[in-house]
């Protein structure tokens, strides 16, 4: 692991969690550079449970979830700061997820990209992570977004 494990703690999923993640969404916007879109995940941040990591009294990572069924969940939002990236902080934010839906019962996460038919190689890199953690593609919707971001729905079992 690329960070020192002693620092890092992870708070369990808790609302309240906008202002958090918009520092750490403003320091990415080669992915969240949609000033309405970012506006909107800082605002579900607030209603929809929010895991939080810290190195020591750092936030440097969130990832919020929504549930759409007793059996089915979302990665809705994830955020690692840039020089956080590649040192195990979206792998640890993933246990932390899946150990938490697995103990409420869920069966199945999924998450919502932008596909292959982007040349984007930010989102290269975001495929790549989800891929390298379990999930599978199922399906993309061209239009789901606009046609500039195709949708790749990836999904994993828990």
């Amino acid at each position: 692991m690329g960070v020192n494990n002693n620092n890092i703690t992870i708070r369990p999923p808790s609302v309240n969690c906008g202002g958090v993640c918009e520092k750490i969404l403003r320091a990415l916007p080669d992915w969240f550079g949609i000033e309405e879109s970012l506006i909107q995940y800082v605002k579900d941040a607030n209603t929809m449970p929010t895991i939080i990591v810290k190195d020591d009294d750092d936030f440097v990572g969130f990832l919020t979830i929504k549930k759409h069924f007793s059996e089915t969940a979302e990665i809705h939002c994830m955020g690692i700061l840039p020089q956080y990236h590649r040192k195990g902080i979206g792998k640890l934010l993933i246990k932390e997820l899946e150990n938490n839906l697995k103990n409420d019962g869920f069966k199945i996460l999924q998450v919502k990209t932008i596909s292959e038919e982007s040349a984007c190689k930010f989102y290269a890199q975001t495929r790549e992570f989800y891929k390298s953690v379990g999930f599978i593609p199922l399906e993309v919707f061209p239009k789901l977004w606009d046609e500039s971001n195709p949708c790749l729905q990836l999904v994993k079992q828990l």
